[in-house]
């Protein structure tokens, strides 16, 4: 792909000597299928060769080993425009809803429904578009580009890795929403189900339909995010930031300047309603577990503002730990408390029938997948108010989420190759959604069908509750749910508080402590509003808010998949890849003329214009450009691939 978009002019392909003609051409010689390399001398040649042309620092882009973004000598700052801006802006809603909160709760409404009548559609386009383009591109040869340098190995264990997935993807939402999603569908079955209420039909519909949001369609809009910000920082050597992945697009300058930081806004808005929104349904199920397991009574809506304050100090500690410390300790703890207690609910509850609908939720979910995400306005009225009730709702959320979980995974998967990144972000924590799901959802609908009533009066954060209620050890198992959920909360917004401070420091990868309390404390404002302008349905509030300020973000997200692609198809892996391609073909065809049966291929300087990149110009600024290494101040300077060290710096 790269050589197409840089061929050289013509009128060089007659010079000597010239980066026209790298000279690690491939010529025919005799039999067999060995490869080799530079000898040492061959290596001092090239090297000499290259510190000639006009390649920075001496050496051809096809063989950068990547850039990490630690090693880069970048000045971070607070970027004091956008924190005004940005800040004034949410403080500013915050106070509308504390104050007036009618006419913000009548205002979001108003704005929910332009925005799934007029937008509905390309949420829905987004998510299926999504899945195509993260699985192609795993199969792709990009799939073989690592998220870091060459050889680089990964920074945490698999264990580790995968459990700061799960806790900082969506863990709040797999207990709220674990027995309530599919019980909605298994008593009201969504149209074109073709099931009665409370059948076994009616419930494999539900599991169905409850993966289809929860699958690897929510997992895309985190899976691209994080790969892209992951090869931006530890292949490129750019900033962590949602702008600099557009680099390939709107060139250095327009990301470093207004186009850039209304990225990065946009981005920080939707971190903060999306998360608000989980803290929001986190504090709403502690409220009701509190009323359940002791004495307090009817939690009011003062009551659910302390829990959320008491649970923002904490999220607030953490988050000043540091990644390492905080977020991964209390990861790691509350994947065994999460395990523990879902292996307790499948263990005493339908065992075998669990068993069972779990291999048949996933095969009914592959084959009606491509059916699900057709469903639109255009199957009928009925058809229409279930998209944009549910589905519309779910992309916008993991739309919002994307840019904090997606930075968040881009940090502990450093080292990972695309095509491992894709398919462990991707295939696990959908695994871990089916097996929930399967467990919670199961579990209530089988003791639905046989005779006990886990609807109850219909609530989300409810209906957990009386599921555990009918399991033996209630009064253990909802405290146990009570205090993962506190953690989810905590991790949740411990992680998205850093990635905000991030963004509001053009990528410092430790933010300061002030301006992540102050994003916490936002965070915290928001979930709180949420559930004033939501009324007596605190749900919906949070919902609203939710799809509104998911629509900027969604078509970052469009722009993001094209930039992302131009990068990789200009990665040092994919030039060698054009270049091994083009000498191979030119070498197999000489030799087969020559030599027949009886050939070899041997690494050999090859005339001017005749070599393995005689068509493709290594000199393109878009080949050359980023791994020119600066200062604090941008001007340019020396810088040795070999021993890892800025000349100036070693000369003084």
């Amino acid at each position: 792909m790269a050589r197409r978009f840089f061929r050289k002019d013509n009128s060089k392909s007659d010079r000597k000597d010239t980066p026209a003609s790298p000279p690690n051409a491939v010529v025919a010689r005799s039999r067999g299928r060995k490869f080799t390399d530079f000898s040492r001398q061959a290596k001092r040649r090239t090297s000499q060769l290259f510190q000639s042309a006009a390649y920075p620092h001496g050496i051809h882009p096809g063989l950068v080993p990547g850039i990490g973004v630690e090693s880069q000598r970048l000045r971070y700052q607070t970027d004091r425009g956008a924190m005004a801006i940005t800040g004034t802006l949410i403080v500013g809603f915050i106070a509308w809803g504390v104050i007036s909160t009618d006419s913000l709760s009548a205002t979001s409404e108003a704005a929910l429904d332009w925005v799934v009548h007029n937008t509905g559609w390309l949420f829905s386009a987004l998510a299926t578009s999504l899945i195509v383009y993260m699985v192609v591109l795993a199969l792709s040869r990009y799939g073989r580009i690592p998220l870091g340098l060459d050889d680089e190995k990964p920074e945490f264990s698999f264990t580790s890795w995968v459990a700061m997935l799960f806790s900082a993807g969506m863990g709040i939402g797999l207990l709220f929403f674990g027995a309530y999603e599919p019980m909605t569908y298994f008593l009201a079955p969504p149209p074109g189900a073709k099931a009665d209420p409370e059948s076994y039909d009616a419930l494999m519909a539900a599991m169905t339909q409850t993966l289809l949001h929860w699958g690897v369609g929510a997992w895309c809009f985190y899976a691209l995010v994080g790969a892209a910000i992951a090869y931006n920082s530890y292949r490129r050597g750019r900033e962590p930031l949602m702008s600099r992945i557009f680099t390939p697009l709107l060139g250095t300058r327009r990301v470093e300047g207004f186009a850039g930081r209304a990225i990065d806004m946009m981005a920080i808005v939707a971190t903060l309603f999306g998360t608000a929104a989980s803290l929001g349904m986190g504090a709403l199920q502690i409220a009701q577990g509190l009323e359940i397991t002791t004495p307090i009574g009817t939690i009011s809506k003062a009551g659910i503002i302390i829990i959320i304050s008491i649970l923002t100090c904490g999220f607030i500690a953490s988050a000043v730990s540091g990644v390492s410390r905080g977020i991964r300790y209390l990861s790691n703890i509350n994947m065994v408390l999460a395990m523990s207690l879902a292996f307790f609910v499948f263990i005493v509850g339908p065992t075998v029938f669990i068993f069972n609908l779990i291999p048949s939720t996933l095969t009914n979910y592959i084959y009606q997948m491509p059916f699900l995400l057709s469903q639109s306005l255009s199957w009928g009225p009925d058809t229409g108010e279930f998209v944009q009730a549910w589905t519309v709702f779910y992309w916008a959320w993991w739309a919002s989420w994307a840019p904090f979980v997606g930075m968040f995974i881009a940090k502990i998967s450093r080292g990972r190759t695309l095509r491992q990144f894709i398919a462990v972000v991707l295939v696990i924590p959908t695994a871990v959604c089916l097996i929930s799901f399967s467990i919670y959802g199961g579990t209530a609908m089988s003791f639905q069908i046989n005779g006990t009533d886990i609807a109850g009066d219909g609530s989300p954060e409810q209906m957990f509750f009386t599921l555990m209620q009918a399991l033996p050890l209630s009064s253990i198992t909802m405290v146990v749910a009570m205090i993962s959920i506190a953690i989810f909360f905590i991790t949740s917004a411990d992680s998205a508080s850093l990635v905000m401070g991030t963004l509001s420091q053009q990528g410092k990868p430790v933010p300061d402590r002030k301006i992540t309390v102050f994003w916490g404390l936002c965070l915290s404002g928001i979930a709180i509003v949420g559930l004033l302008v939501g009324g007596d349905s605190a749900l919906q509030g949070l919902q609203n808010l939710i799809i509104v300020t998911a629509l900027p973000f969604a078509l970052i997200i469009i722009g993001m998949m094209v930039a992302f692609v131009r990068d990789l198809a200009t990665d040092p892996m994919s030039i060698r890849y054009t270049y091994a391609r083009a000498a191979i073909q030119h070498a197999v065809k000489d030799g087969l003329a020559a030599h027949g049966d009886d050939f070899e291929l041997k690494v050999t300087r090859a005339k001017a214009g005749h070599g393995a990149g005689a068509d493709f110009d290594s000199t393109a600024s878009e080949l050359t450009e980023w791994y020119q290494r600066t200062d604090e101040a941008g001007n340019k300077v020396d810088y040795d691939y070999a021993t890892g060290e800025y000349l100036d710096e070693a000369d003084s």
